[in-house]
């Protein structure tokens, strides 16, 4: 069992230069379970004089962690991914209690995680420079041979969500690490203490003082202050597109990879296997309650089988269950706030009272909101629009593929769709046209394999990530030109 760091009174601490240290001021934010309100912990509201210290000791240690050789990296990352599986039972207790994710989903999440170290440790071993001769260019010189590798940014600052709050970090810090940067995390508050545990998983397998760091704060008082602060050279950001947007406007000359909010579709055509697609149409859109970037969001349904579609996502969503994911496995979880929960019931209200129809759900009990799914949703409702973060599902019927395009496209999201069809132009036909990162064809709309690119358009990111791509990011080439003197 591996204990995280904290005093008497459930106060944790922050990972600053390999130290778990207190808040200097002695201010806490408290951290409460969505599922019954309860105090499982405290976490430091951190002062601007705090961040100085860890951005500080992140610009230090990078300097030597930088020169330490992949191979050596790579064994720190294989070590973290052990740590974390045998610790697993633990992390997963952790993530129930802090988020409300059902075990089962708290277990696969850790499970993932550890591979994705591994894979980002294997990639980085592969990643090479090149050579570039001078005279394959027009009137260039043979004497002239350019020598490309990859250097670390610096200092990246990692902010991660509260829905996978330790996958969704680990595929920060990982390939972070493995270009050689040091990272400072900043964990949402909600999912701050599984964030804690990570940075506890990756100082017990070996990173040097001050290569990671931690930092939780008010985002109000502190989040400003560090996306600005003149030693970070890398923003990579998870979360909403509305904080998203804030960043991008008051950040300069930084470069950004950001994962946004996202209004993922379903289009299903008269040809789609219903059986396939209903299958995939509910877990995709009520797993975690729906609290996913690339949850189905929205169904597009032609109107010759959306009569079919509907009696057999109804008879799927019979099954689902809900209720506190402490006492049993469920489907449906809390919300992760009261908040959160008041917003879904805004948009469903706005649906009812704009004539959608109402064919399951709509009720909530405390920040549990029923499994819900509405038919005849058209574009003046809010539901076809914004991304409720809850498992409510609108089905709005199209006349035709056309049709379905160009509803899909005139969200202001663009972070992946899916298309139902049985031929493979009309797959190509729609996936060609739809602007998104990601098309899934004949499957939900969902993240990975993790080493796949994963992106979004318009408001839904900027920037790749993905093992690879997510090293590159967080990497540039460093070009040295060697010039040969020609001796006769």
């Amino acid at each position: 069992m591996m204990t995280l760091i904290k005093d008497d009174n459930n106060r944790y601490r922050n990972l600053i230069n390999g130290e778990w240290v207190n808040s200097k001021n002695s201010t806490y934010i408290t951290v409460t379970s969505p599922i019954d309100n309860s105090v499982i912990g405290n976490v430091p509201a951190m002062t601007k004089d705090e961040v100085d210290l860890a951005v500080q000791a992140a610009k230090e240690a990078q300097k030597s962690w930088k020169s330490v050789t992949i191979g050596e990296k790579a064994e720190v990352l294989y070590r973290a991914a052990d740590i974390l599986l045998k610790n697993k039972e633990e992390l997963a207790g952790l993530m129930v209690r802090e988020i409300a994710k059902d075990r089962k989903s708290g277990l696969s999440e850790v499970e993932r995680t550890a591979d994705f170290i591994k894979f980002t440790a294997d990639t980085a071993k592969n990643i090479s420079g090149e050579s570039i001769p001078g005279d394959s260019f027009p009137g260039g010189k043979t004497n002239k041979v350019s020598i490309v590798r990859r250097e670390p940014l610096g200092v990246v600052l990692a902010i991660s969500p509260f829905n996978y709050p330790v996958n969704l970090a680990a595929s920060k810090i990982a390939p972070g690490l493995m270009a050689g940067n040091s990272v400072i995390l900043k964990p949402a508050t909600q999912g701050s203490l599984c964030g804690l545990y990570l940075a506890r998983v990756f100082q017990e397998a070996g990173v040097p003082n001050g290569v990671l760091n931690t930092v939780t704060g008010k985002g109000s008082e502190i989040g400003d202050y560090i996306t600005t602060h003149p030693g970070i050279n890398f923003i990579n950001f998870t979360g909403s597109t509305e904080v998203g947007q804030h960043i991008s406007h008051i950040t300069n000359m930084v470069p950004l990879l950001m994962e946004l909010g996202g209004k993922d579709a379903a289009i299903v055509l008269e040809d789609a296997d219903l059986e396939l697609t209903a299958n995939n149409i509910v877990s995709g859109g009520y797993s975690y309650s729906g609290q996913r970037c690339t949850a189905v969001k929205r169904i597009l349904a032609v109107d010759q089988i959306a009569d079919q579609l509907v009696e057999k996502i109804l008879s799927k969503m019979e099954k689902l269950t809900y209720g506190n994911p402490l006492e049993k496995d469920v489907d449906i979880v809390p919300l992760i706030s009261s908040k959160a929960a008041d917003f879904v019931c805004e948009l469903m209200d706005d649906a009812r009272e704009k004539g959608a129809k109402l064919l399951v759900g709509g009720d909530r009990e405390g920040n549990i909101i029923h499994p819900t799914l509405f038919d005849y949703v058209t574009t003046d409702m809010r539901i076809a629009w914004e991304e409720p973060f809850g498992p409510v599902l609108p089905i709005i019927r199209v006349k035709n593929k056309d049709e379905a395009i160009e509803i899909a496209n005139a969200s202001e999201y663009g972070l992946q769709s899916a298309v139902f069809t049985q031929n493979i132009n009309d797959a190509f036909y729609v996936a060609d046209r739809l602007e998104v990162g990601t098309v899934q064809v004949n499957n939900k709309t969902e993240r990975g394999p993790d080493h796949f690119p994963f992106l979004g358009v318009k408001a839904s990111g900027i920037g790749t990530q993905g093992i690879r791509y997510s090293i590159e990011s967080m990497s540039r080439p460093k070009v040295t030109v060697i010039n040969l003197s020609h001796h006769e």
